[in-house]
């Protein structure tokens, strides 16, 4: 996965730069496989002047074979508007990528599998379970 940290109206250090990209791909590690490139931009808003949520970073995240994915959050400062758009970025790619997995079956019937009991079987099974539970409540 390649990582490139962009920076405007804060200073681009390289120390910042490495904290910025090990931030985020800490985050994202578990879709370190399916990511081609993640891009970082964090910015100050009002440049020198201070004020409430300027600090922002954007990031955008292309998966392998899919349009990119891009997100952003403010915060007061830098560090929480990293930790803010990687969660964000998390979520964003557990969204996509549960929509790319095939389709989870319905969890509204439970089946057996086919090496076990008939059907006619699990049925009186379950249908004793029942009658036993009820006479141990003491409801024939």
């Amino acid at each position: 996965m390649q990582v490139q940290v962009n920076s405007n109206h804060i200073e681009g250090s390289a120390r910042l730069q490495e904290w910025v990209g090990s931030t985020v791909v800490d985050a994202l590690q578990r879709f370190e496989d399916q990511l081609a490139r993640v891009e970082i931009h964090v910015s100050d808003e009002n440049a020198q002047k201070g004020g409430a949520a300027d600090k922002r970073c954007q990031i955008e995240a292309r998966l392998q074979g899919v349009a990119a994915i891009s997100v952003s959050h403010k915060a007061e400062s830098l560090e929480l508007a990293v930790e803010g758009a990687a969660e964000k970025m998390l979520h964003a790619l557990d969204h996509q990528i549960g929509k790319l997995n095939p389709a989870v079956e319905s969890m509204g019937r439970v089946t057996a599998p086919v090496d076990e009991a008939p059907p006619e079987m699990v049925d009186a099974m379950l249908e004793e379970d029942f009658l036993e539970n009820q006479e141990a409540r003491g409801k024939e």
